[in-house]
């Protein structure tokens, strides 16, 4: 249990920012989501559609320190991989 004022004052902000980046994940995870189902559909031009959209919310997410650069990069080469091998 915090007992500082600085530590209780950390606890509060450290809630505050869990929920913050909570909602970011869930909204990186659902752009995602929507490349993955895309692809499932079969249709290149939805799924890469889906995929550029989702780039710059899975990349804004390691500028907010949800994801390591490299995660991020990860999963967007492997969507593009998959969507350009329905083509």
């Amino acid at each position: 249990m915090a007992n500082s004022p600085q530590s209780k004052k950390r606890a509060r902000q450290n809630e505050r920012r869990a929920l913050v980046n909570q909602s970011r994940r869930s909204r990186i995870r659902t752009f995602i989501r929507k490349v993955e189902e895309a692809i499932a559909s079969g249709d290149q031009s939805a799924a890469a559609e889906a995929l550029r959209a989702a780039q710059p919310e899975v990349m804004r997410g390691v500028n907010k320190g949800i994801f390591h650069k490299n995660t991020a990069s990860r999963k967007i080469s492997r969507l593009a991989a998959r969507v350009k091998a329905l083509g």
